[in-house]
């Protein structure tokens, strides 16, 4: 395991695993939802989540930057840049669905450098590094080797706004759920690529996420060997919003889908 990155990780893991304790043991029987759309909610349990990760990282490493979902931002002149989502799958918490988990990712000069998601309701830890692999409470583990879409479990989401506009990703779940062997969805996009980067799924794909939705997912996809692109390919952009992921061996198969899903 390459050790460049073992100190900012051994904290992002202690982190993420105290944040995700904390969600789970402190789910109240009545939550504060507040609204940040129609159907996309928050509780005060994000925000004292985030409260918590934010203090624990800018005072392991004062002077970095950080970016965290609801609001809490540091601004520095640092090439090391912190994503953290406190809460992934809030409306999954809020209605006591077990599958939620807390993303915390480390970026440095523009290339994401080490990711620890944490699933509290499977005490399931996820890390990665560059160049040191993916592990899945500590065992080192890669993408699936399924090499036909037919036979492929996927899995995605829908934005929050799908009630607004058209660009819903629903025709894309129409094509896949006739071509894959089955298409979930989860509620985490953090867990999507975790999932997918252990070989549970075989590959995701979504539109309209945020930075902390995918940073430290994206990294474990690559690290245990998958593929990340841009929907059409290209190459992938943390701030587009766009993914496919894949263990690399159905990435053409599903692109082509997703390709012939736009004029149909």
């Amino acid at each position: 395991m390459s050790t460049g990155y073992q100190e900012f990780l051994a904290v992002a893991e202690q982190a993420a695993r105290a944040a995700g304790r904390m969600l789970a043991d402190n789910r109240p029987e009545r939550l504060q939802v507040e609204y940040k759309g129609a159907i996309n909610l928050v509780t005060q349990m994000d925000k004292q989540s985030e409260a918590y990760l934010v203090e624990r990282l800018s005072s392991a490493f004062p002077g970095h930057a950080i970016v965290a979902e609801e609001g809490s931002v540091i601004h520095s002149g640092s090439e090391f840049h912190w994503y953290i989502d406190p809460l992934d799958g809030t409306t999954n918490y809020t209605h006591g669905l077990p599958i939620y988990c807390v993303s915390v990712a480390l970026e440095r000069a523009g290339e994401l450098v080490c990711g620890a998601i944490y699933d509290p309701c499977q005490e399931e830890m996820f890390t990665a590094t560059k160049g040191g692999g993916f592990f899945l409470n500590g065992k080192q583990m890669f993408v699936s080797r399924e090499t036909e879409l037919l036979k492929s479990l996927l899995v995605t989401g829908f934005p929050y706004d799908i009630r607004e506009t058209t660009e819903d990703n629903l025709n894309n779940f129409a094509a896949f759920a006739k071509r894959a062997r089955a298409v979930r969805r989860l509620g985490s996009a953090a867990l999507d690529c975790c999932w997918t980067a252990c070989g549970r799924f075989d590959g995701f794909w979504e539109l309209k996420l945020s930075p902390w939705d995918l940073a430290a997912g994206v990294l474990m996809v690559r690290e245990a060997g998958g593929l990340v692109t841009d929907l059409d390919g290209r190459p992938f952009d943390l701030h587009s919003g766009r993914v496919l992921a894949t263990n690399g061996k159905i990435h053409g198969q599903m692109r082509g889908v997703l390709a012939q899903a736009k004029t149909e």
